[in-house]
């Protein structure tokens, strides 16, 4: 069974940055200091982002300290595999970040909440990687969930999502950061290296990506409906602009 780990953020982050040509360099969008945030970031990383060549945590990584962002690695994760993560799980301060029924608004428990948080952990993987961690992992039932109330659409105009309404890593972090540290800038500084990528690649030839969503409602969608009644269901919910 594969154990969780944490990475190396210097390194992750270098390695990452130092493929890309000087003329699509992104290191001038980052702010010169990392940013002064009193919250803890944890994300939470399905091994399949890994590798991904566009994905958003390098990004975020790079524009906090390390000692407020730590990117761990997994699918399971465990009081004996992870002690560190389960000690913040139980802890009062602690928010994990993840739409629901249970959910409460972000900006509304923060005015009623006796204890404010310190720290909000965040999943990072495609929908349904992310659920699987969120309802696979009993440490993630500990902290209070929390989803944000704002509807804006995504910048990450270069990866497809299921509705435009779904955001990035990065995105969430950043509106995330922006409201428990009230500070707006916060969410504007960490929004300036993803909308230059985005910006690079589709100078480059990469395609807008359109949701799901809207795919579908505007028979645009280029692969066959599925067979299987569950994918299907998921489906015809995205059609009738249905939560999933």
């Amino acid at each position: 069974m594969q154990k969780s780990r944490q990475v190396s953020l210097p390194y992750k982050i270098y390695s990452w940055f130092g493929i890309r040509p000087q003329k699509v360099c992104l290191c001038p969008f980052l702010p010169v200091h990392p940013l002064h945030i009193s919250t803890h970031l944890y994300i939470i990383q399905h091994p399949a982002e890994e590798n991904k060549v566009l994905r958003t945590v390098p990004l975020l990584a790079a524009c906090l300290p390390q000692d407020k962002c730590k990117v761990k690695i997994g699918r399971r994760f465990s009081e004996e595999r992870d002690p560190e993560l389960a000690t913040i799980c139980r802890k009062s301060g602690t928010l994990i970040l993840y739409p629901g029924a249970e959910a409460a608004n972000l900006e509304e428990f923060l005015l009623d909440s006796p204890v404010y948080p310190s720290t909000i952990i965040i999943i990072d993987g495609t929908w349904s990687q992310a659920k699987d961690i969120f309802y696979k992992n009993s440490l993630f039932r500990l902290p209070k969930q929390v989803q944000l109330g704002a509807s804006v659409p995504s910048q990450y105009v270069i990866r497809t999502q299921p509705t435009s309404r779904c955001l990035s890593t990065l995105e969430c972090a950043a509106l995330a950061l922006s409201i428990l540290e009230r500070d707006d800038c916060i969410q504007e500084t960490l929004l300036r290296p993803l909308q230059a990528l985005c910006s690079f690649q589709l100078q480059h030839g990469a395609q807008i990506r359109l949701s799901k969503e809207h795919l579908l409602k505007n028979g645009l969608y280029p692969k066959p409906m599925p067979k299987n009644k569950r994918k299907l269901r998921k489906m015809e919910l995205l059609m009738n602009s249905v939560k999933i």
